[in-house]
């Protein structure tokens, strides 16, 4: 097995974040060599190879049971090793993944890596589809709409009441594949505003319950954070106004014991049209 080294990407306060093992040179590993590495430690787990296309990198991603076209939080902890390493000097970089290219700067004055993501793509459920995904949830079926929500792998948005009782959930987890599979998500992401930090930035709680990752819970998500921010966004539900574009944070790992806090911020094209949004979050390297 080629050398792993473990990180944690979108820590709060130095504690929690999401677990990436990460190979920085997988130049002739195989796909289930590959897949082996993040089943062998049960996290999504990152790959760093030369882009075929022209850009810094070629990035690939596995979790226990499968490979997936993008992950945000292993690749904002990616190019952070890559920056402690001294491999990536620039302000600037171009990333190569099955989801397309992913755009990266370096905050120097924060120490962080903020990546691009898409504008969001939405589609709200029907009354069924809901009913079901509030079941699945062990909530009461009516009680709650259901909307797809995607700037790269779907992920079901669920808005709930209070973080106590998004705390409190109780999925149904063996019947978690089959549900989502039936409303074409790759997981669920419930959610409920929380209070803001001092500053007035929003905070949001969110969990994450993936399809078939291989592990019932995921304690930080990125693409789900920035479909979330996305969907908020569209929906006017950031800024007092109802317009202002917004930043957010976006904390998710509670209920697992390992807090985390992904940050989402608007973007814009040279043109200054919106262009989907900025991901980051704190990283630190990992001990376990």
């Amino acid at each position: 097995m080629s050398e792993v080294k473990l990180i944690r990407v979108f820590v709060r306060d130095g504690r929690g974040g999401n677990p990436v093992p990460l190979v920085a040179d997988a130049r002739g590993m195989s796909a289930p060599a590959m897949q082996d590495v993040a089943a062998t430690y049960g996290h999504e787990s990152a790959f760093v190879l030369p882009s075929e296309i022209g850009c810094d990198w070629r990035f690939r991603f596995f979790v226990p049971q499968h490979e997936m076209e993008m992950c945000g939080h292993a690749t904002v902890g990616t190019l952070w090793a890559l920056r402690q390493w001294g491999r990536w000097t620039t302000p600037t970089a171009r990333i190569e993944t099955l989801s397309g290219i992913v755009l990266a700067y370096w905050d120097d004055a924060s120490q962080r890596v903020w990546i691009s993501q898409p504008a969001v793509r939405t589609e709200m459920l029907g009354a069924g589809a809901s009913g079901r995904v509030a079941m699945q949830l062990g909530l009461p079926a009516g009680s709650y709409a259901a909307i797809n929500a995607a700037t790269s792998r779907v992920k079901t948005l669920i808005h709930l009441p209070s973080v106590a009782v998004l705390d409190g959930l109780q999925p149904d987890f063996p019947t978690m594949e089959a549900l989502c599979a039936s409303i074409d998500s790759t997981g669920l992401y419930p959610y409920a505003f929380g209070a803001p930090k001092a500053d007035g930035e929003p905070v949001v709680h969110a969990r994450q319950f993936p399809k078939s990752s291989g592990y019932p819970e995921d304690a930080a998500t990125g693409i789900a954070a920035a479909a979330l921010w996305g969907y908020l966004n569209q929906a006017g539900k950031l800024g007092d106004d109802g317009r202002t574009v917004s930043s957010i944070a976006v904390w998710q790992g509670d209920a697992m014991g390992s807090p985390s806090e992904i940050l989402v911020a608007p973007r814009h094209a040279d043109s200054g049209a919106p262009d989907g949004c900025w991901l980051s979050g704190g990283v630190a390297w990992s001990d376990a």
